[in-house]
């Protein structure tokens, strides 16, 4: 199974012009000479960071990207002109890494950045460059350079302000699709999420925020199990992640308390300092409990888990209590606005 979230592709830069070999045969010239021009540089490969894109999958469809070569040179001493360099526009918050080594190349973390992920070859001489003294008719020309070729696995870290964490079936989709335009999949089954979606939540005028939905985790994620780890990779760059917990689940083994432990098992596991994280507990489902068990149980579960952290009980389904707890989001982010962790 492909995700948008990982994409590889294959790079290759223009390669150089090459030189050439003329000689000047001009009517009243009597002593002719050397006038072959140097070759065009050829063009690089550039990632271009875009806020216009918010994922990688167009490069499901498209994985071959060549920059243009440069021109030979010609005669009358003419250089032969430079490739274009091919600019492939990426999601901000992508990371490229060189595919055959696990090399790190860069990160792409605001809008218009720029990174060079394959070199132009350089241009070749023309005959001109090695005329001299005792060589005066030269025949002798230096081709270009070929283009870099490098294999690339991109990489997107969901560049949110919000991400939503929880188990599959918690209610995530669910959410989004009621605070914000984003339309996932919602089921009764599990991973009807299989790669993040975000949506915009406007809570007033000049006041809005971005959304992440994480895919739903399950027991062994950090080594892989289920979606595996890249769904993890999406957390380390929110500012805020609501822990939704299904407060109703039909399964009893999934009781509110054990949920939360086996999502924060997998995000210390995958990385410690992301339970360091601002994270408040979202209890879903409230239209699914009568009224006056809500408290109870949501101080037990406090209780159980030691919680010193904002508790919330919605439901999504209905809409009770999310515009409440957006309003409570968009104060926390305003009010943090400087907080230098925002992007990780």
């Amino acid at each position: 199974m492909k995700f948008v979230d990982e994409a590889t592709i294959k790079v290759k830069a223009g390669d150089g012009g090459n030189g050439c070999v003329s000689f000047r045969r001009e009517k009243f010239v009597p002593f002719g000479g050397p006038d072959g021009g140097d070759g065009g540089d050829g063009g690089s490969v550039y990632l271009v960071a875009s806020h216009d894109l918010n994922t990688l999958a167009d490069f499901r469809f498209q994985h071959h990207f060549e920059a243009r070569r440069g021109e030979n040179g010609r005669g009358r001493n003419m250089t032969g002109q430079s490739g274009a360099d091919l600019e492939i526009p990426v999601p901000v918050g992508t990371l490229a890494f060189d595919a055959d080594t696990g090399e790190l190349i860069g990160d792409l973390v605001t809008d218009g950045q720029r990174l060079r992920v394959a070199q132009g070859g350089y241009h070749g001489l023309g005959n001109t460059r090695y005329k001299s003294s005792v060589n005066r008719a030269p025949r002798q020309s230096k081709p270009g350079t070929p283009g870099e070729r490098r294999t690339l696995r991109l990489e997107l870290k969901v560049l949110a302000d919000v991400g939503l964490v929880g188990l599959p079936n918690a209610g995530k989709s669910t959410l989004i699709s009621r605070v914000s335009g984003a339309r996932p999949r919602v089921a009764d089954y599990p991973f009807t999420t299989l790669h993040p979606h975000l949506g915009v939540v406007r809570v007033g005028p000049l006041q809005s925020f971005v959304m992440a939905d994480i895919p739903g985790l399950i027991e062994g994620a950090a080594e892989g199990a289920g979606l595996g780890i890249r769904f993890l990779k999406h957390l380390t760059r929110n500012r805020l992640l609501l822990h939704l917990v299904d407060a109703d689940p039909p399964d009893p083994e999934l009781a509110p308390e054990r949920a939360v432990r086996i999502i924060e098992r997998e995000m210390t596991e995958f990385d410690p300092e992301l339970l360091s994280r601002p994270r408040w507990l979202v209890l879903n489902k409230a239209d699914l409990i009568p009224e006056e068990l809500r408290q109870p149980l949501l101080d037990e579960l406090v209780r159980a888990l030691d919680w010193e952290g904002p508790v919330f009980f919605v439901s999504a389904a209905t809409g009770e209590g999310t515009q409440a707890l957006m309003q409570e989001v968009m104060q926390y982010l305003d009010s943090h606005a400087a907080d230098t962790k925002t992007t990780g």
